[in-house]
């Protein structure tokens, strides 16, 4: 059984082991104990204390196993990209030229640096250990994230994204990074990456603000462009059947794909509902599984578990789902299919 809820102070040394088996993949959380404090300080505050607009505010999730408190996953928010340290990407483009005298035809693609201030809100920081990695889990530590969205909407912006994790193998080398940053900063990339969590701006200083044409790129660096880890084509499936589409943004060290969906679009946000809970029962019954989290309560709080709903429109769910969510009669709950229906 696992739950996942917002991150606390206490989750830093699970969190810390959870971290060291996630490699390169994992850049917006580095194997750094200073860092790592530092976020989950964030994501409490943020939590804690916001406006009545999105301002910047970045939450982390932790995938706990309700019986032993092993943190098992990680998965984070943006409410808003941007603000006073601008965020940065290539726009991938394509332009069909062509010679009739030649009797030539051809596709040419090429990279635009773009330098977000005022941006959508972002998922980011997804990484289940191999050890509970299943479709189910998966898919769940993913979509959870929206109906935290949906109990809090006003405070995300009405767009969101989703950076897929780009071609770089298991020793943090990345071919794009070798034919492109590499030229004009003179480090490798995983030093690279590691520096952007502390300030972005070097990116805007050195690297050109010139279109890069694609096809002038060495080979290797041109066929990972817009290209996803192996890793990561079970989070970008997810996503794409929630309703993300590529948008035509790359990352700018490694440029894997940037999905995008208008937030109350996204399934897991649009089709939740919010029930009262009628009937706890001991027994099992017959149910698909679905996504429950806590619903106008202090705590946020997520499990799978399966649910039904009765005549009155009340839920009724198992006693081990109202122990993992807390929840007691007459409290609120939101739910959702793990599945869209087919």
């Amino acid at each position: 059984m696992f739950v996942i809820r917002p991150i606390k102070e206490k989750d830093l040394s699970g969190l810390m082991d959870l971290l060291k088996v996630a490699g390169h993949g994992l850049t917006s959380l580095p194997k750094d104990e200073e860092i790592i404090r530092h976020k989950i300080l964030i994501s409490e505050r943020s939590v804690a204390h916001r406006g009545d607009r999105p301002g910047g505010e970045a939450y982390l999730f932790v995938m706990e196993e309700l019986f032993t408190g092993k943190i098992v996953g990680v998965s984070g928010i943006i409410s808003k990209i941007g603000g006073f340290e601008a965020y940065y990407f290539y726009h991938l483009k394509s332009e069909l030229m062509q010679s009739r005298s030649l009797n030539v035809q051809k596709e040419v693609k090429s990279l635009h640096f773009e330098k977000v201030h005022s941006g959508p809100a972002e998922i980011c920081s997804l990484f289940l250990s191999p050890e509970f990695r299943n479709s189910q889990n998966g898919r769940f530590l993913s979509l959870s994230r929206f109906l935290y969205m949906a109990e809090n909407r006003k405070h995300f912006e009405d767009q969101v994204i989703a950076e897929m994790r780009g071609r770089v193998n298991d020793e943090g080398h990345s071919p794009f990074w070798d034919a492109v940053g590499h030229k004009f900063m003179n480090i490798d990339f995983v030093q690279a990456d590691y520096l952007q969590i502390k300030s972005r701006s070097f990116i805007d200083e050195l690297l050109p603000k010139y279109p890069i044409l694609v096809d002038l790129l060495p080979p290797e660096a041109q066929e990972v462009v817009a290209q996803v880890h192996p890793n990561t084509e079970p989070a970008k499936r997810i996503l794409e059947q929630e309703g993300f589409n590529f948008n035509g943004l790359v990352g700018i060290f490694e440029p894997g794909p940037v999905l995008e969906a208008p937030l109350d679009d996204v399934r897991a946000l649009k089709e939740s509902q919010v029930l009262e809970v009628g009937e706890i029962v001991d027994e099992s019954f017959d149910s698909d599984v679905f996504i429950i989290s806590t619903s106008g309560q202090k705590e946020f709080k997520a499990c799978l578990g399966k649910l039904s709903i009765h005549e009155n429109g009340k839920a009724k769910i198992s006693a081990v789902t109202a122990t993992a969510l807390k929840l007691r009669f007459g409290d609120k709950l939101r739910f959702v299919s793990l599945k869209a229906a087919k």
